[in-house]
């Protein structure tokens, strides 16, 4: 095996968006993560809607912002070509 070629091992803590925190050990010191054990429906056994509604808006924001910068690029290439 190569010397010094591994990343390092760390002590590393996994945040989920509900609030919930597992200390473990990663190349990461810290980890981010939209859903857990905690709150997941599978292991829950609760039915619970898990942001499809957020991610369509989201979608639409996006193209909302992405027609306006189009808009406003033609806006400025018809008057560069007065």
């Amino acid at each position: 095996m190569k010397a010094d070629i591994h990343p390092k091992y760390v002590d590393s803590e996994i945040r989920c968006a509900c609030g919930n925190v597992i200390k473990t050990r990663s190349t990461k010191p810290s980890v981010l993560v939209g859903i857990c054990n905690a709150c997941h429906p599978f292991y829950t056994g609760t039915q619970k809607f898990v942001d499809t509604a957020g991610r369509v808006d989201k979608f639409q924001q996006r193209m909302a912002k992405t027609q306006a910068a189009q808009e406003a690029a033609a806006a400025t290439a018809k008057k560069k070509k007065k």
